[in-house]
């Protein structure tokens, strides 16, 4: 009995502690190459293969331990002044993000407009700079909640008054994030990518309790690469870092794009990520035309692993990309030339 009011009590501060201090990474996608506007702002319009692009993401984790996290996350961008612009282009967006955690259903719900620049720098090279702005919410059912002081000796009753000085159910703030980008593809076989964004630059105030607890920064480092090995082939290596708040996230891995009917409207994706102290992460998608579709499984390596006998969490991801129609990609110096089949 000792040991449920041990774990019950645990449970409860480790939320108290994320609803007060903000401490806890943000939302975030093991895809993260295809949540590009939660990943850096900059990257609003910054597509090399189309005009417009519209994505969906879904996360399901940790859902056999006691505090399972659903996030999901919709998002479009477009580009325009493609012709008005003769060595650039101006990239608009939005992305709207939920996150529901926890017995007490902790729930964050964020939107974002975001806005860039694309500036080309001779036929190799691209420039982009954005930034975002929204507004984000959470909240979260206090009455399924029990705490430490609620325990009657026999089990914790929700009825006995709780000591936690918790003030509100729920707190709004405006958000503003900042990025930048480069690009650089010297031929048709070689892409190479890299970015720097930081988000939160407000640091808002978001907290349950009577207190001033802000959101710290997050800042957000990424290099990812394409490179064509054959007419069959097409590899994708990524890397990507996070720190907010002495929280620390690494993922280094790949993944293979394989030309499945030879012209590259049909193509196979096989990959392989690990998110350090954390997770080993397996990739498989599938594209037909625009429409792209990928389902990792994350695999927990930490000591979590006792907990949820390695079950992390399972992430689907759906982009389609799209031409305006009377879009074409015949002059190199108002595209960025992407390897493809």
């Amino acid at each position: 009995m000792n040991q449920i009011v041990k774990l019950s009590t645990c449970l409860a501060v480790l939320l108290i502690v994320s609803m007060s201090s903000g401490l806890a990474q943000d939302l975030h996608f093991s895809q993260f190459f295809n949540s590009p506007l939660t990943t850096n702002p900059a990257n609003t319009g910054f597509i090399p293969d189309g005009n417009y692009r519209l994505g969906i993401n879904y996360r399901d984790q940790w859902t056999s331990v006691p505090v399972p996290y659903r996030t999901m996350s919709a998002y479009g961008d477009f580009q325009l002044f493609r012709d008005q612009l003769e060595y650039g282009w101006v990239g608009i967006g939005g992305v709207l993000l939920r996150d529901v955690a926890g017995a007490g259903n902790l729930t964050s719900t964020k939107g974002y407009a975001s806005i860039a620049y694309h500036q080309l720098l001779g036929f190799s090279s691209l420039l982009s700079a954005g930034f975002n702005v929204g507004s984000a919410g959470k909240r979260v059912d206090i009455t399924k909640l029990t705490f430490a002081d609620q325990w009657n000796g026999k089990f914790f009753d929700s009825q006995i008054p709780t000591g936690e000085p918790i003030t509100s159910s729920s707190v709004n703030y405006f958000d503003l994030q900042a990025g930048l980008n480069y690009a650089y593809f010297p031929n048709d076989n070689i892409y190479v990518n890299a970015g720097f964004s930081v988000q939160h630059i407000n640091t808002p105030r978001e907290t349950f309790f009577d207190g001033n607890n802000t959101v710290p920064r997050r800042y957000i480092g990424f290099l990812n690469a394409s490179l064509k090995m054959s007419d069959k082939v097409i590899l994708n290596p990524a890397a990507y870092y996070a720190t907010q708040a002495g929280a620390r996230e690494l993922m280094l891995g790949a993944n293979a794009a394989y030309n499945l009917s030879g012209d590259g409207v049909q193509q196979l994706y096989g990959g392989l990520y690990y998110r350090a102290n954390d997770a080993a992460i397996f990739l498989v998608g599938y594209q037909i035309n625009a429409i792209k579709l990928m389902f990792n499984y994350d695999i927990t390596t930490s000591s979590l692993s006792a907990a949820n006998n390695r079950r992390g969490a399972y992430e689907l991801g759906v982009v389609f990309t799209g031409l305006y129609s009377n879009r074409s990609f015949n002059n190199a110096r108002r595209s960025t030339i992407c390897p493809s089949f």
